[in-house]
């Protein structure tokens, strides 16, 4: 049985749905990890868009109010072992697996206790702010375009949002398979930072049509697959850049208003929920071995837009997010 010792620890909840405003940095009671839990000092914390769509009560499943916990994913040190784990011991580096509600199991906090298969070892030499933004990122580029979209070696892969963390991990995800990755972005500014993080092309959908380009870039033959985090009625046009008998694979929906198919048949559409496959050991395994070799080879290697210190400065990082201005990953450091 899970105990409290009278133990506290400050964490990031929010009481009412609405912007960054909302979040307040509290002191939780802090329980000991009762059987096949792990208590984790968190020493980085990574921030995804869910958290925002969460936070406003946007998200596919809503928070419990007041009080809820927010946040998927952290790097930190195990600090005590409930009954029965026998996977780690005090001292392990380790990541959350970003496989749980996080409105009840949330990572923004000093430390947390997680069931042991919420938790995932930190691979080999990573430090924690590369290591908060490596699971999910990597874990849902892997999952969306490999596991589920089927994507091969010298495929044609559109990834939208491409200045994402996800985006960003997706073209790297891409090239390491041997595929070729084609990023999207809406605006001008951000095209000379994709080139740079090795996205052999760069459609600007804001003064370019995505159609025509991509069949320009293909022979005019389409695209593969179609790995897209927006949704919508957009979503009917990256259907069309397809070649015949293509995949697409929508993993979000930024863009709220119902999804749009395109008649460009036949068509294979999947949607996907890092969650799901994050739930399975087969999944975890397979992901934490592409992830970890891709660190040791270096063709993985997550962009950090800008890393804030404190949990006090949660706001601060979730403003940035919601500005698009950033490329790659927002980190916050938990003293």
């Amino acid at each position: 049985m899970t105990t409290t010792t009278g133990r506290t620890t400050k964490a990031v909840l929010f009481h009412e749905t609405g912007g960054p405003e909302v979040l307040e940095v509290t002191e939780v009671p802090l329980p000991d990890p009762g059987p096949g839990e792990v208590l984790v000092r968190v020493e980085a914390i990574g921030l995804n868009r869910a958290e925002a769509l969460f936070r406003e009560g946007a998200y596919y499943y809503r928070p419990t109010l007041p009080g809820s916990r927010l946040g998927y994913e952290a790097a930190g040190v195990v600090e005590a072992v409930g009954e029965g784990v026998t996977a780690y011991v005090p001292g392990d580096p380790v990541m959350a697996a970003a496989n749980f509600d996080f409105g009840t199991y949330g990572v923004y906090a000093e430390r947390v206790v997680l069931p042991e298969e919420y938790v995932v070892a930190r691979p080999e030499g990573v430090d924690a702010v590369t290591a908060a933004a490596v699971w999910l990122a990597y874990f849902t580029a892997y999952g969306g375009m490999v596991l589920t979209g089927g994507l091969r070696p010298g495929d044609h892969v559109v990834i939208t949002g491409a200045s994402s963390g996800v985006g960003t991990a997706a073209i790297q995800s891409a090239l390491r398979i041997g595929a070729v990755p084609i990023a999207t972005t809406r605006g001008e500014d951000k095209r000379k930072r994709l080139l740079e993080l090795g996205a052999p092309h760069v459609v600007v959908t804001d003064t370019e049509d995505l159609v025509d380009e991509v069949r320009r870039i293909t022979g005019g033959a389409g695209a593969d697959l179609a790995f897209d985090a927006i949704g919508g009625p957009g979503f009917a046009r990256l259907g069309d850049a397809l070649r015949t008998g293509g995949t697409a694979v929508l993993y979000g929906w930024l863009d709220p208003r119902p999804v749009a198919l395109s008649a460009n048949w036949p068509l294979t559409t999947h949607t996907y929920a890092n969650g799901a496959l994050a739930r399975t050991e087969e999944g975890r395994r397979r992901a934490a071995g592409f992830i970890g070799s891709g660190l040791r080879d270096g063709s993985l290697a997550p962009v950090i837009a800008e890393t804030f210190d404190g949990l006090e400065r949660i706001a601060d990082a979730h403003r940035l997010m919601e500005s698009n201005t950033h490329v790659g990953k927002i980190v916050v450091r938990v003293p």
